[in-house]
């Protein structure tokens, strides 16, 4: 049986966001933390979302020797977002040996699955921030590279080619306050599954062990509008390790 990894991906993760939505919106029910529940979130928008160029509180580094998630990079992550390292190597090894074990087609999808969530494009996932404690429902993802002679642009067509069903990519340069530049880019996904697209955004920069790309999916759109202070803040305090 042969899996297209791009279609398999997408199948997966909108399967996962929606077990996560039905989480969020019990969480909600029971009077949990929302949206519009931090008082350091700012001016909002619709339905409450925040803006943009609101402000959100620091809920501390990642990055560093130690920290939740040992990257190339630290940022801020949002006050209640949780950080967690992945180990994709030795997951795709796992899944590896687990398809080898497996007979038929189960296997194949088992790796198929496995590759669709660690590996896109360049980059493989190194570290996951999830914004359901936070009341929100995606997740703020680190992706690293290899060393290599790639620019950021390239890496980062490279990445959003790989997740298949894009369009209307818009590329630009950014340089942040300390000095770090990269490449930045909004697009739109369509979930072929749910037939529904969502607006995305992720950032490249260089760093002397590989490329890493900073992404924002989200459930939906207004999910991914919501979360934008948590990104904007991670951009702003990126620094090169």
């Amino acid at each position: 049986m042969q899996v297209r990894v791009g279609s398999v991906r997408g199948r997966v993760i909108q399967a996962v966001f929606l077990a996560v939505a039905l989480g969020g919106c019990a969480g909600s029910a029971d009077g949990g933390a929302t949206a519009s529940g931090n008082p350091s979130a700012g001016s909002t928008g619709a339905k409450g979302a925040p803006t943009a160029n609101a402000a959100t509180a620091s809920g501390g580094t990642i990055g560093a020797s130690g920290s939740a998630c040992e990257l190339p990079v630290s940022f801020d992550i949002a006050k209640d977002w949780k950080a967690k390292g992945i180990d994709a190597e030795r997951e795709l090894s796992k899944a590896s040996k687990g398809a080898k074990g497996a007979k038929g087609s189960d296997g194949d999808v088992t790796g198929a699955f496995a590759d669709a969530f660690l590996r896109q494009g360049p980059v493989t996932t190194a570290c996951e921030i999830d914004a359901k404690p936070a009341g929100k429902i995606g997740f703020l993802r680190v992706w690293t590279g290899k060393p290599g002679n790639a620019d950021t642009r390239t890496v980062l067509r490279q990445f959003v080619a790989a997740e298949d069903n894009t369009s209307k990519e818009t590329y630009r340069s950014f340089k942040t306050s300390d000095g770090v530049s990269g490449v930045e880019v909004d697009y739109l996904y369509t979930s072929k599954l749910l037939e529904e697209t969502k607006k995305e955004r992720a950032l490249a920069v260089s760093t002397p062990d590989g490329p890493v790309v900073l992404h924002l999916g989200g459930l939906d759109t207004e999910e991914h509008k919501a979360m934008l202070p948590a990104y904007e803040l991670a951009k702003q305090t990126l620094r090169i390790l």
